[in-house]
Formats: structure tokens, sequence, C-alpha cells
């Protein structure tokens, strides 16, 4: 499957914000977008900026949010169509889906530094879901599940590098985490609330709904 495999941080400098890719580089005063708040590439800092509007932004705001969550157009635009077929609001439905993405709950729950490496922890299969080994990013997680490392990936090194890295965020109020154990459980779906990302999902469905 095709997916993005180059420098990260020059998407947020394209996006001109912080899209929190990196771990705790975005943290720190080593982050691209406070060094070179400007557009990648040779021209980048020269070249005067048009103001985006209308279409151009709304797939600005899809572009960041598929990048934020490393999902492909095809498996959003389906996240987007599961979303407006349902009753609620459509925006914050879509980021629900992508909020208890196994991935997303791994970074939430302490488990990894950024949510590419919690990708990459659950597809080599260090994660199991309710007793069970699942090493599917895009698996979708329910209320009740629990979530842990499997007991012999425990003693990875990057474990205990992003043990320290989550002691320092903020706490995630829907979701049970237990940091000494390395597991967590889903106590209810996320609220737009618990979603602090730059990312304005009413533009989306405005995208989508033309």
């Amino acid at each position: 499957m095709a997916r993005y495999t180059g420098p990260v941080c020059r998407l947020c400098r394209r996006d001109g914000t912080k899209l929190f890719l990196k771990g705790a580089k975005c943290f720190s005063e080593k982050c691209p977008v406070e060094k070179r708040n400007f557009p990648p590439g040779q021209h980048g800092q020269s070249k005067k900026q048009k103001k985006v509007v209308g279409y151009g932004l709304q797939l600005r705001e899809k572009q960041k949010a598929k990048r934020i969550y490393f999902t492909l157009e095809t498996q959003f635009r389906a996240y987007y169509q599961k979303a407006s077929n349902r009753t609620g609001v459509t925006g914050e439905l879509l980021l629900q889906q992508l909020e208890t993405r196994l991935d997303n709950v791994c970074y939430r729950l302490g488990f990894a530094m950024s949510r590419r490496q919690a990708r990459q922890i659950v597809r080599h299969g260090h994660i199991q879901v309710n007793g069970r080994k699942v090493n599917i990013p895009s698996f979708q997680c329910k209320v009740g599940d629990e979530i842990a490392i499997r007991e012999g990936s425990k003693s990875l090194v990057v474990l205990e590098e992003s043990k320290n890295f989550a002691s320092g965020q903020n706490a995630v109020q829907w979701l049970d985490i237990n940091r000494d154990n390395l597991s967590g459980k889903v106590l209810a779906l996320p609220k737009r609330e618990d979603v602090n990302l730059p990312v304005n999902e009413q533009l989306i469905v405005e995208l989508y709904s033309k």
C-alpha cells in the first residue's frame, strides 16, 4: 500500500502549524516550525504566500487530518461516509472514528511518542486487545476494550522512553491509563473537546458534501 515515507516535519511547515508528527521533537526548540516557519522548498522563504480561501481552505483541513492520523484518501473517505450515515454531527463522528483507531489509542495511552511510532508498535505485534494480539493499526476500539502491551514486549526501550514522555502530557479523559502496567481501557467514546488538534472538521464535511 502506498504511504508517505518522507520527512514529516516538512508537512507541518507546509501547513504552517504543528501537526505533532515527531513526538518529543514537536515540543522542543528543535521543532522546524519554530525555527523555519515558512513553507519547505527552494522558494519557500522568498515566495509571497497567497491567502487560502474556499475550496483550498477545505482541502487544507482534510490534508491536515489525513497527515495527523496517517490515513490514505480512500480510507479517509470511507470514515467520512460512515460518519455521514450515522445520526449525529458528522464532523464530530468523523473525528471520533479517527481517535478510536488502535494506533491512535496506543499513542493516547502513552505507548508511543507519536502516532507514527504507535502504528509501528501495532504492526510489529506488540499490542493486544482484550487479551488477543491485534496488529492492524486501523482496528476500531470500542467502549470497554482493554488495550495492553504484550508481556514479552514490555522490556522494549522505546516503551520506557514513551512512558517518560507521556508522564508530562495531559491526561486523556476517555481512557483509563495504567502506566505502570502498560495497559489501558476505553471508558467512553471521545467528545469533540477531547480532540485538541488544529483541525476544523466542519470544513472537511463541507468539502465532501459538494
